[in-house]
């Protein structure tokens, strides 16, 4: 039985590419294995009638991708996406006594991501580990991604982990799915999601959108590097960088304002009507989001590595180098500082009167932020901290390459099919069932999409603009 395999690579400067894509023919069958350089990839096969059929398809997809760019290349010689850590010091605490912390829980790693909704806290750190736990500190799950979290992100009920490799990953399914491949010229700070729509920060000072295709739409290089900041919301995408905070219109056709901080934004906040940068030069500063005007500043004593407010910025938290954590009220007065009782805080948020943070020893803390707790804390009385441990079987959950396949007969009630289908050389996805807008996409994984191919998801989700977003797991249909 003949045998032929046809290697391509695309790998370009600003381009948004450093991919790989192989065709095999093995009698009837074409395999495509896709992916980033250096990394295994997705497979997908099918199976022709005839080989003269199998050569031809393989032909067209060859075809294909040249047209858009790929070239013959030899596997192996171009070295895959270079994997950046982010080295931050930090010093013992000044303050003369430490937070009331509930319960600790030690990862293993330096961690920089956390969310904390109704349910759950979620914490990922630079192994490439994201945990869930209870809101009273017991581990639920765990998820192995393959390379460092930089960052976790919600959008809605969805829930987004930023990678080292590029890799945006949803893990708001049974199973973890790539859900967007960001470049490999830009080395990544921090992510917001929108509706959807990725906003990515870089060490350049660079800001790059990506839309819910995971198709990139517009990019701005800020006069400032180093930008770890990025929100958004329906007006404006806020980007701190070195040199400040810009503000540019959500389809990035102009910059609405720019702001100098005192000293470059090494974090970022948001609430519905201001922003908040914690800079470099001890201060966390309030912007309108209308006008960009400084509304009011938080003096700490040390590099603010991390800020955050109770809703509405009624109270506005900060954590600085020399691991204490601070708390103001909103026009800008002092009322407590304490000691975190480990490591200086990398990225923090509060919730029912609680303030968890992430810390540069790899742990997720959960401080008692009530006025009791607090002021029995600077008195020298706080509670005896709970080490939290894994469960021996904690459940682990690994990125899916391929998805579950099951009859048509056994589709749930309510369940939403859906099919994938190419369009001017692009695999989309429309919904078959009834009751839906067919002519409008669903943003579904790259990795598993496959042409003529029809699925069954949980549920689809309306985006305001004008797209379905999937919940709940994916089947591949009969």
């Amino acid at each position: 039985m003949s045998r032929a395999t046809t290697y391509l690579e695309l790998s370009q400067d600003g381009a948004g590419a450093h991919k790989f894509y192989e065709v095999t023919v093995e009698g009837t069958a074409v395999s495509v294995r896709y992916g980033r350089i250096g990394a295994d990839g997705q497979t997908q096969t099918s199976s022709f009638p005839t080989e003269e059929k199998a050569r031809a398809a393989a032909s067209k997809k060859i075809g294909e991708k040249v047209r858009k760019g790929y070239a013959p290349a030899v596997l192996g010689h171009r070295a895959a996406r270079s994997v950046t850590r982010r080295q931050v010091t930090s010093a013992p605490s000044t303050a003369r006594a430490v937070a009331p912390v509930l319960w600790r829980f030690r990862t293993g790693s330096p961690a920089f991501g956390i969310h904390i909704d109704e349910d759950r806290c979620w914490v990922g750190n630079q192994a490439g580990d994201v945990y869930t736990l209870s809101h009273g500190g017991e581990v639920l799950a765990r998820y192995a991604l393959p390379d460092g979290v930089k960052c976790l992100v919600a959008d809605d009920f969805w829930i987004y982990a930023g990678c080292d490799d590029g890799t945006v990953y949803d893990l708001s399914s049974k199973l973890p799915f790539a859900a967007y491949d960001i470049a490999a010229d830009v080395d990544i700070f921090w992510l917001d999601i929108r509706e959807g729509v990725l906003n990515v920060s870089d060490r350049d000072g660079g800001l790059t959108v990506i839309d819910h295709e995971d198709e990139y739409q517009w990019a701005r290089k800020s006069a400032g590097g180093r930008a770890w900041m990025v929100r958004a919301d329906e007006r404006a995408v806020y980007h701190g960088h070195g040199r400040g905070v810009t503000a540019y219109e959500p389809g990035g056709t102009g910059e609405l304002w720019h702001t100098p901080t005192m000293g470059g934004v090494l974090f970022g906040w948001q609430e519905d009507g201001s922003v908040y940068a914690g800079t470099a030069r001890h201060v966390v500063q309030r912007l309108s989001k209308t006008t960009g005007a400084v509304e009011a500043t938080y003096r700490c004593d040390g590099p603010v590595y991390a800020c955050a407010t109770a809703p509405g910025g009624r109270y506005v938290f900060a954590g600085d180098s020399s691991s204490s954590v601070y708390c103001f009220d909103a026009d800008g007065t002092r009322l407590w500082k304490l000691g975190t009782g480990g490591g200086s805080a990398l990225s923090m948020q509060y919730r029912d009167e609680k303030l968890y943070m992430v810390t540069t020893d790899g742990s997720l803390v959960c401080v008692d932020a009530s006025a009791a707790a607090i002021a029995a804390a600077q008195q020298g009385t706080v509670p005896v901290v709970v080490d939290v441990k894994s469960a021996a079987a904690l459940p682990t959950y690994t990125p899916a390459k391929t998805v579950r396949t099951v009859a048509p007969s056994a589709v749930p009630a309510g369940g939403v099919v859906v099919e994938c289908v190419r369009e001017g050389g692009r695999l989309r996805v429309h919904v078959v069932s009834g009751g839906f807008e067919p002519s409008w996409n669903v943003q579904f994984p790259r990795g598993v999409r496959e042409a003529g191919t029809r699925y069954v998801v949980d549920a689809l989700h309306p985006a305001s603009a004008g797209f379905y977003r999937v919940r709940g797991e994916i089947k591949r249909l009969l």
